[in-house]
């Protein structure tokens, strides 16, 4: 099976991880990954808000976990008992305590078929950097707060995807693969 095959079956979602800041230049190879992603007429309706700085991380958590508990408490009861083992294991239920957040904003015609590709082309770099990633649509819930938004600079029209967090996984382990169904394939 030759490397990219690999690394797409590789690719988990990493929510413990080490207290370990992630190099900018590091962070800038994941960031290119997902702006060489495919665009509708090549419109690369994008940016790229990339959350770092301590004191604004912890804004993100601060506005982002209320809202996470009024959801939990109306959740369905199977995702209310997959959340209790994550969150026992976690102080930041939403963020994870995350090195770094990225924020991709979508603009333009195309952005719902193509921001998820860029958000794709990420997780799948940082995994082959040896860098544990997650799309986090708890994170969503932060935007809720007008100060986050300000922060984000969210504008009219655009859309946030992910976002999605990123950081070294604990003890250098990303989580076994969780088992997969078969396909359904209908071959005409």
């Amino acid at each position: 099976m030759n490397d990219v095959l690999k690394n797409i079956q590789a690719r988990r979602s990493v929510r413990l991880f080490e207290n370990e800041p992630i190099h900018r230049a590091t962070l800038e190879v994941i960031i290119d990954a997902g702006n060489n992603a495919p665009s509708g007429m090549n419109t690369q309706g994008w940016r790229f808000v990339v959350v770092e700085t301590p004191s604004v991380r912890e804004k993100l958590t601060a506005a982002g976990i209320p809202k996470y508990k009024e959801w939990l408490e109306t959740a369905p009861k199977q995702a209310q008992e997959a959340r209790a083992l994550i969150d026992s294991k976690v102080i930041d239920p939403v963020f994870y305590s995350a090195a770094t957040a990225v924020f991709v904003v979508g603009h333009g015609m195309a952005k719902d078929m193509d921001c998820p590709m860029v958000c794709q082309n990420m997780m799948l770099a940082a995994r082959s950097l040896g860098i544990g990633s997650c799309w986090i649509y708890m994170g969503q819930l932060a935007l809720a707060d007008d100060e986050v938004k300000n922060i984000i600079q969210i504008k009219d029209g655009e859309t946030v995807y992910g976002p999605i967090i990123f950081g070294y996984p604990k003890d250098e382990a990303f989580p076994p693969a969780p088992p997969k169904n078969k396909p359904v394939i209908q071959w005409i």
